[in-house]
């Protein structure tokens, strides 16, 4: 079996009830607290739980300090090897610490669940199918070279058929749409393949627009100017007489003719242009400009369109490829995942017999684990049924149920393949025989080399396999709880096998049975 990797070493408890101070400190193994009727062992229990987010607090201030050998937990800075220190306080609220920093009750039930189980007839989880599968596969990567393959291949495979389908329902989807779809796609690409614009259109037509509307007023300039071409013979002859070079003049004057032919030539062009038409143009571009916020982003809507359209015209095409490679994936997936199944039964077989032994020392009827081969929505492709001599175990009693999940427990720990923590056990061995009692006290003797375990108990037999014993009793309407040694043990022992008058029967039998231990 595997070694333990964290137990509780000691707790405090203070103003618990009817309890004075309780501080106490504990070793690895079988716990047991026992005490007579109305003593306050139930209350002392869910105070311990309380610590843990399980219970509602009762106390005014409790601690309790866990040694850890295996916990990594970087947001409350817990490294393996740290000490894990729980308290909680209790004034107007509730208020929890973990390492001395503040958490909340859900946080911490959360963070508890790694370190602690409250084994109880209304948890059922040890039998849960994703549980009991993941436990399976762990045990077949140990007895199976293959496995840990398979089973990475089959995840792989799976994921990518998932996403596959995924893809495809799209496709599906779409092509519900896809008429719609292609014909308004159809009508934005036409929308602007009409316009047909230009990169810089829109302005150099704003340009012709804003020279339209100088037209009127540059004719009139142009030809009250032109009056001073009448005296360019004059001017060249003053220069010549006044013995200066009129070459200056003559290059002004040819730039001149050159901008006065340039502007006539584009009033010409102007006088031409269909104005009704161009100031429609400007209207249809300003539109896109105002949707699109520029012509370039229309244009680059258009394309996008363009390979949309191209994608819904090969919807089809598409669509029947996945098709292809969903059905050819989907044999490989199944063919892994029977392969899964087969190693899964032979671990499952394993297992069962492991179960057995355990149930025989338990006096319970024959354990089977049978395996189905179903095709689910997610990769658990196998379901699990565990049966007590052919019956379901929601019909099994209450204390079939709990010595089953005993053997279970037990069986599994002896994998080394199960996280071991600390359980706490209800009444385990409440109303049942001495027999019965003596068997749960064995299998949970084997336990507690994996698992700190906290149990109350009524039988001698169980108690006499602690490994610490406590007894919780009450005195002048004070609880109180303290560790009892070998004689007290035989005390206490004797009481419970013959009440308060304690025979010499059951004195004999109570140090025998501590002796044998």
């Amino acid at each position: 079996m595997g070694k333990l990797t964290f137990m509780i070493s000691r707790i405090y408890l203070n103003d618990l009830l009817s309890f004075e101070d309780v501080s106490l400190e504990f070793k690895k193994g079988l716990i047991v607290f026992s005490g007579p009727s109305g003593s306050g062992k139930s209350i002392l229990m869910q105070a311990f739980l309380s610590l843990f987010g399980i219970e509602e607090c009762k106390s005014s201030l409790a601690e309790i300090i866990i040694d850890n050998h295996n916990i990594f937990d970087e947001s409350f800075d817990i490294s393996k090897g740290d000490e894990i220190i729980i308290k909680e306080i209790k004034k107007e609220k509730v208020r929890y610490f973990l390492n001395n920093q503040t958490i909340s009750k859900k946080s911490l039930k959360i963070f508890s669940s790694k370190l602690v189980r409250h084994l109880h007839l209304k948890d059922t989880s040890d039998f849960n199918n994703d549980k009991i599968i993941e436990f399976l596969d762990k045990l077949s990567i140990e007895k199976f070279t293959s496995f840990k393959d398979i089973k990475n291949n089959y995840d792989i495979s799976f994921k990518k058929l998932q996403i596959l389908k995924k893809e495809l329902k799209k496709l599906n989807d779409d092509e519900k749409e896809i008429e719609d779809l292609k014909e308004y796609t159809k009508f934005e690409i036409q929308k602007i393949a009409l316009i047909n614009p230009k990169i810089d259109e829109y302005e150099q037509l704003n340009e012709l627009k804003r020279q339209l509307s100088q037209k009127e007023k540059l004719e009139v300039a142009v030809k009250l100017a032109q009056g001073f071409f009448d005296y360019e013979a004059h001017i060249v002859k003053v220069l010549n007489l006044m013995q200066v070079n009129s070459s200056f003049f003559d290059e002004t004057i040819n730039e001149l003719h050159n901008i006065f032919e340039l502007s006539k030539d584009s009033l010409n062009e102007i006088e031409d242009l269909d104005i009704e038409s161009t100031l429609d143009r400007i209207e249809i571009l300003s539109s896109l400009n105002k949707r699109f916020g520029s012509i370039q982003n229309a244009l680059d809507y258009k394309k996008e369109k363009e390979v949309e359209l191209e994608k819904y015209e090969n919807i089809s095409f598409e669509k029947a490829i996945k098709e292809k490679n969903i059905l050819k994936l989907q044999v490989i997936v199944d063919n892994l995942a029977q392969e899964i199944f087969i190693l899964r039964e032979k671990s499952s077989k394993i297992l069962e017999e492991k179960i057995n032994n355990y149930s025989k020392l338990l006096y319970l009827e024959s354990v089977s684990i049978q395996l189905s081969f179903n095709i689910l929505n997610n990769n658990r492709y196998d379901e699990v049924l565990i049966k007590l001599n052919g019956t379901n175990l929601d019909t099994i009693s209450s204390g079939e149920f709990n010595r089953l999940r005993l053997a279970l427990l037990t069986a599994m720990s002896e994998f080394e393949l199960v996280d071991n923590g600390i359980l706490f056990l209800d009444e385990i061995d409440a109303n049942l025989s001495g027999k019965e009692s003596a068997s749960i006290a064995q299998v949970l003797n084997e336990l507690s080399n994996t698992y700190q375990i906290f149990a109350i108990s009524h039988q001698a037999q169980l108690t006499a396999k602690a490994n610490q014993h406590f007894l919780v009793d009450k005195k002048n309407n004070k609880s109180f709880v303290k560790e009892l040694n070998k004689n007290e043990r035989i005390d206490e022992i004797s009481r419970m096998i013959s009440g308060n008058n304690i025979t010499n029967e059951a004195y004999n039998f109570a140090k025998n049975i501590l002796n044998e231990q």
